[in-house]
């Protein structure tokens, strides 16, 4: 009997339903969610109680690439490029000859322990070669675990800016294994093209972005997110239709959008935040229905091999070399290569050997999504603990969500900065009025606990206070560094 729109309607609502519930539940844990997603969709899958065969792996890798259209949009969206300055050599030598070197490394694993020829151990190592550093903070936030100097910095950059590389290197592996006649170069050379023109349709469109949002002058405030998800399919598709790089470009169009003036600029990365939730959700339930449990077991002991190398050889040689040279000191190098757990991405790229009917593609995505497993399990649940022994946990407090809306308009540039008061700094226990601080610095509120407080000129400040105030950024850079100057001897 075939079920009824309205049953696929509540089939769908549930799977969302359990799938965000699960992610409260790995909070609890302190386990990352995607694990959560895909035992829900294991679970309703064709090997599970909910019976939902699903078979199809060009949809799968549809739904697949446009979620991580927007995922990526959102993580450029949201990267402020003030913070990732300073961090800008290392988080790109990690998210490029970091990614090509754990390929490289684990292809040669893979090739010697399974006897098979270079590009085919090398289209198993590009797949697995990408990080998913997003699961990781997200278990650092349910542990309250706060990670020292720039090192929170240089992950977000690498996650956010691997995946083109490891879409390179796989298409790089698989034209090479399914087109004998063309040489490594001028696959290289093409895939190398695309980056660039991915690159620059990508800044292009990054430009364009604030043109449209801060110039239409739509009547519904809720069209502004509709017409930045429009955008970023244009980008994307654009990008893929003229034989760029659409990954890249829409990860950089986001990236130079984010750091722009927008209208609804907050409410923007609220929604994006929020629909690339959605995204990821959609994803992993495709992705864990497209999987077989019962076929698991029997790569079990080669996923298992394939994942302690990369775990153990492959990931670490590859940060201490891609970091030679930066500042990282050698307990900020030894976090790096543990915390590079497997995501979504590498499962979606082991679609591509399945669209492609290359032999042995159902081998390879079993492999791939056991290595997935294991890798969120192991390394995704003992990060808390590996920065604690490491001394990279920062004990003061994280920054809060502010509580109100601050939208820049052309002509305005100031914008909403928050300060902690740090311990036996110069303004913990003075009042306000005697801070001295400059025109153009305007103190509007200030987070103490788990309240937010109206303060006037007499307002005593205390040591882990959050001050919120508007100020232009060489203002606030300048007034942050004195408040946070140690207090004079009296």
């Amino acid at each position: 009997m075939q079920a009824s729109p309205e049953t696929w309607i509540l089939l769908a609502g549930t799977l969302l339903l359990l799938s965000i519930l699960g992610s409260r539940l790995a909070d609890l844990l302190g386990v990352p969610a995607l694990l959560m997603f895909l035992g829900v969709g294991m679970l309703a899958g064709s090997d599970g109680i909910g019976g939902i065969y699903f078979g199809n792996p060009a949809l799968a890798q549809f739904l697949g690439n446009l979620a991580l259209v927007y995922i990526l949009f959102a993580g450029g969206l949201s990267t402020d490029s003030r913070r990732i300055r300073p961090v800008l050599r290392s988080g790109l030598s990690l998210s490029t000859l970091g990614v090509v070197l754990t390929a490289v490394f684990t292809g040669l694993f893979v090739q010697w322990l399974l006897k098979l020829n270079f590009w085919e151990g090398f289209l198993i190592g590009a797949i697995i070669s990408s990080t998913d550093t997003a699961a990781v903070f997200a278990v650092l936030r349910s542990r309250a675990v706060n990670l020292r100097g720039k090192l929170e910095q240089m992950l977000e950059l690498e996650a956010g800016s691997n995946d083109p590389t490891a879409v390179f290197l796989t298409i790089l592996a698989l034209q090479m294994l399914m087109t004998p006649g063309q040489t490594a170069g001028e696959i290289i050379l093409s895939l190398t093209l695309q980056l660039i023109l991915g690159g620059v349709i990508g800044y292009l469109g990054g430009r364009m972005i604030p043109l449209v949002i801060n110039r239409i002058r739509l009547g519904y405030d809720g069209l502004y997110p509709i017409i930045s998800l429009a955008l970023a399919l244009v980008i994307y598709a654009g990008s893929s239709m003229l034989g760029g790089n659409g990954f890249l470009a829409v990860y950089l169009a986001g990236i130079v959008a984010g750091n722009r003036t927008l209208v609804h600029k907050r409410s923007l990365l609220r929604f994006h935040d929020g629909f690339a939730w959605l995204m990821q959700i959609v994803m992993f339930l495709t992705l864990g229905l497209l999987v077989f449990p019962s076929r698991l077991p029997a790569v079990a002991g080669t996923g298992l091999l394939i994942t302690l190398f990369l775990m153990f050889v492959a990931r670490p040689l590859s940060v201490l070399i891609s970091l030679i040279g930066s500042k990282a000191t050698w307990q900020e190098q030894v976090f790096v290569a543990w915390v590079g757990l497997r995501g979504a991405v590498p499962i979606i790229l082991a679609t591509y050997p399945l669209q492609a009917r290359f032999t042995g593609a159902d081998f390879i995505f079993n492999v791939v999504f056991f290595v997935v497993l294991v890798s969120a399990l192991v390394q995704g649940t003992s990060v808390p603990m590996v920065a604690r022994w490491l001394k990279l946990n920062d004990p003061g407090p994280r920054p809060r969500t502010l509580p109100l809306e601050f939208n820049p308009v052309d002509g305005f540039t100031p914008d909403l900065h928050q300060i902690t008061i740090q311990p036996g700094s110069r303004a913990a226990g003075r009042a306000i009025m005697h801070l001295e601080l400059p025109e153009g610095f305007l103190v509007v509120m200030v987070g103490r606990g788990d309240e937010y407080l109206l303060p006037s000129g007499s307002f005593i400040l205390q040591s882990g206070d959050q001050m919120l105030a508007i100020a232009e950024q060489e203002i606030y850079e300048t007034t942050a560094a004195r408040l946070h100057e140690p207090a004079a001897p009296s």
